[in-house]
C-alpha cells in the first residue's frame, strides 16, 4: 500500500534510513490511473451517442426506403416499369449530383466510373430493377421481407468465394432463414406467384453488391458511390424503356416519382450515415425495422395482412438474421480479445 501523502501545503517529513517520496512524486503516480478512467468513461459516452446516432440513422433511411417503395408502387398502376424507374432515376441522380456538388466530390466523378466502383453500381441496377419489378407485383411486406434474407446470402457468398470458416450453429441459422423466405413465397403448383423468385434473385444481387462494397478503396467519397448507382439504374432502365416502350404521364405521376426521388435520396445518405457512426454490429439488426414500415403502409394503403405462414416465416427470418449478425459480433469480439493491442475493456452488450 503507498503511504499516505500529506497535504500540499504541510510536506511529508523525510526519514533519514528509508526517504518517503514526497506529495510532488506522489500525486502525479494516482494521475495516470484518473486519467485513464476519465478517458474510458469519455470513450465509452462518445460510443453511446456514436450507437445512437447510427441506430436512428437506420431507422430513418429504412422508413425512407419503405415510403419510396409505397410511392413508386402507387405510381407504377399507371406508367411502365422500366419508364417509371428511368423517371425515378433521372430525378434522383440530380438530386444526388447537386448533394455531390455541394460536398466538393464532384472534382473526383472519373472515380465513380472506375473498377470496383463501377462493378457495384452494375450489380446493384440489375438488383434494382429486379426488386422493383417484382415488388408492382407483391405485397409490399412480402417483397421486403424477402429482399431481408441479404445477410444470409452474405454469408454463404463469403464462404463460397472468400474462403471464410461458418461454424454448424451460423450454417444452421442459415438453414432457419432459407425455411422462412420458402414459407413467405409459399411455392405450390396453384397460384404460385412467379415474381416472388424474382425478388430473391434481387436478393442475391443485393447480397453480391454488399460483398462488392467492401472492395471500394475508403478514400474513395461514399456520395460517389452512390452517384455510380444512380446513373447506372437510370442508364438500364432507360434502355430497358426503349424496349418496353413509354405511355403518357401527367402531374400526379410526377409528383408521385419526385417525392420517391426524395425519400430515395434520404434514405442513401441515412444508411451511408448510419454505417459511419457507431459499431456496425449493433446498428445492423435495426436494417429490420424495415418491414415493421412496410406491414404498416402495407396495411394501411393495400390492406395487406400476410397469412399466418408467412409471419411464421418473417419471424424466422428476423431469428436468423439477428442470430447470423450476433455471432459476427462475437467473432469479432474474439478475434480482438486476442489481438496484442487489445488491452481496453471492451463493453457489455
Amino acid at each position: 500500500m503507498n503511504p499516505p501523502v500529506a497535504p500540499l501545503d504541510h510536506p511529508a517529513p523525510v526519514a533519514p534510513a528509508a526517504p518517503v517520496p514526497p506529495p510532488a512524486g506522489g500525486a502525479p503516480a494516482a494521475a495516470p490511473a484518473s486519467a485513464a478512467y476519465d478517458t474510458a468513461l469519455l470513450d465509452a459516452a462518445a460510443l453511446l451517442k456514436a450507437n445512437r446516432h447510427g441506430i436512428l440513422s437506420m431507422v430513418a433511411a429504412m422508413a425512407c426506403f419503405i415510403a419510396n417503395d409505397t410511392l413508386v408502387k402507387l405510381a407504377s398502376q399507371s406508367l411502365p416499369t422500366s419508364q417509371l424507374i428511368f423517371l425515378r432515376g433521372v430525378m434522383a441522380t440530380l438530386l444526388v449530383l447537386a448533394v455531390a456538388h455541394g460536398l466538393g466530390a464532384t472534382a473526383r466523378l472519373r472515380e465513380a466510373a472506375r473498377g470496383s466502383v463501377a462493378a457495384r453500381a452494375a450489380v446493384d441496377a440489375i438488383a434494382t430493377v429486379l426488386y422493383l419489378v417484382s415488388l408492382f407485383h407483391l405485397p409490399i411486406a412480402n417483397a421486403t421481407a424477402i429482399n431481408l434474407a441479404s445477410p444470409l446470402f452474405i454469408t454463404v457468398f463469403a464462404v463460397l468465394f472468400m474462403h471464410e470458416q461458418v461454424g454448424w450453429r451460423r450454417w444452421a441459422a442459415i438453414g432457419i432463414g432459407f425455411a422462412g423466405v420458402l414459407m413467405i413465397i409459399q411455392p405450390r403448383a396453384q397460384g404460385f406467384n412467379a415474381f416472388a423468385l424474382l425478388c430473391l434473385a434481387a436478393t442475391v444481387c443485393h447480397a453480391a453488391r454488399d460483398l462488392l462494397t467492401r472492395r471500394i478503396p475508403r478514400g474513395i467519397p461514399s456520395i460517389l458511390v452512390t452517384l455510380s448507382t444512380a446513373i447506372a439504374v437510370t442508364l438500364l432502365s432507360g434502355a430497358l424503356s426503349l424496349v418496353e416502350g413509354w405511355r403518357a404521364f401527367g402531374p400526379a405521376q410526377l409528383g408521385l416519382l419526385a417525392l420517391a426521388s426524395l425519400f430515395l435520396a434520404g434514405g442513401y445518405y441515412a444508411i451511408i450515415d448510419a454505417m459511419r457512426h457507431g459499431e456496425v454490429s449493433l446498428i445492423a439488426p435495426f436494417r429490420y425495422t424495415g418491414l415493421l414500415w412496410a406491414l404498416m403502409l402495407g396495411f394501411l394503403v393495400w390492406g395487406d395482412v400476410p397469412n399466418p405462414l408467412a409471419w411464421a416465416g418473417i419471424a424466422m427470418l428476423i431469428a436468423s438474421g439477428l442470430y447470423v449478425l450476433h455471432r459476427e459480433r462475437v467473432r469479432a469480439r474474439e478475434g480482438a480479445g486476442k489481438s496484442p493491442t487489445a488491452t481496453a475493456p471492451r463493453n457489455a452488450s
